[in-house]
């Protein structure tokens, strides 16, 4: 298997990401030093910096010894761990170098630690719902690969991704989605939001060059167009349930993610999604960071003016609502959910992780 391909990418994103860092802050400098004070643009910048460091400083500083974080009454440690983890890696550290090196590292060693034989990354008996906790997992884990220079951390992380990517398609379903748990373990029954988490991770890994049936992608895909209705919504599973914003924007993601940008359907999806999320205060529907997270990353991909107009009333909302110690604990989930979630919109710009980049 030849992974110095996707390892030299990653890193090489990484230091582009750290020069444009560079060449913004010493551009704001000059800009003080020459015209006096920073237009509105540049003290925005500023406050979103310094927003971010305080949330990441908050998370930094939530971790358990054992390296984990969980949602509210310990729930969801797996999952919570891995989008923690992933908020601290936009930041631009690895396990090996930045401010938050140690504490990716120790969130690395606490879910290689709760792989199973099976391949699934998470406890049945403690993480409800399971495969969100195993997909968000293995696209933490499989964004850290890149970077990992140690050789026998790397063998391990080959042999987590490898076998974490055999139970998510031995976990498909028939209708070629995903449910809370496997299709084995849950009667085949399948949900959209576990099958974006699914597919995405599918790709992180194949990214990161780990191989990835091409049968289960295609498969997901044609489950995600099953599930579009005629308006562009993408319905809770294929037995129905209504068009959900938060799962139609997933799946715009999911498919910019995949490669596929299928005139057909794409257009449609976005109109839905510009329909129900373009106002950012809107939150007539559920599940609006879980939304914005994945809407963010669509807007991101479509860059120019669409991006900045989005990044502009979403960063302005977000920043409204930290609070003192520098977390967000809007939702019934818990702070460190919506924190990591809040963490990687402000962060997308940073370029640092490589399924996120255009």
């Amino acid at each position: 298997m030849n992974l110095s391909r996707p390892w030299k990418t990653c890193a090489a994103a990484r230091l582009a990401a750290a020069r444009r860092r560079f060449v913004r802050g010493g551009l704001l400098v000059l800009a003080v030093l020459w015209f006096g004070p920073a237009p509105v643009v540049a003290a925005d910048r500023v406050l979103i910096e310094r927003s971010v460091q305080r949330g990441l400083q908050w998370v930094a500083g939530s971790q358990s010894r054992l390296g984990h974080w969980t949602a509210n009454n310990g729930q969801y440690p797996t999952a919570m761990t891995a989008l923690a983890g992933i908020a601290l890696l936009a930041e631009g550290s690895t396990t090996t170098q930045g401010k938050y090196a140690e504490n990716i590292r120790r969130a690395v060693d606490y879910l290689v630690s709760r792989s199973r034989p099976n391949g699934l990354i998470g406890d049945p008996l403690r993480d409800n719902r399971y495969t969100y906790g195993h997909g968000f997992s293995l696209l933490f884990l499989s964004q850290v690969f890149g970077e990992e220079e140690d050789l026998d951390r790397r063998e391990t992380l080959i042999d987590v991704l490898t076998r974490g990517v055999d139970f998510t398609c031995g976990a498909q379903t028939s209708a070629g989605g995903w449910g809370y748990v496997s299709a084995k373990d849950g009667h085949d029954r399948d949900e959209g939001s576990t099958t974006i988490t699914q597919v995405q991770a599918l790709r992180g890994c194949r990214n990161a060059g780990i191989p990835v049936p091409k049968e289960s992608i295609d498969r997901a895909i044609q489950y995600i167009k099953g599930c579009t209705l005629p308006d562009g919504g993408v319905q809770y599973s294929s037995q129905g349930g209504g068009a959900r914003p938060a799962i139609s924007a997933a799946a715009v993601a999911c498919l910019f993610n995949a490669g596929d940008y299928d005139s057909q359907y794409v257009p449609k999806l976005l109109a839905y999604c510009e329909k129900n999320l373009a106002n950012t205060s809107n939150r007539g529907f559920g599940h609006w960071h879980y939304a914005h997270y994945y809407y963010s990353q669509v807007k991101y991909r479509e860059g120019a003016e669409a991006w900045h107009d989005y990044y502009d009333k979403v960063t302005a909302k977000i920043l409204a609502e930290q609070g003192p110690d520098g977390s967000w604990n809007q939702g019934y989930i818990g702070p460190i959910y919506t924190t990591a979630i809040n963490l990687t919109i402000l962060q997308l710009q940073n370029a640092a992780l490589p399924i996120y980049q255009r």
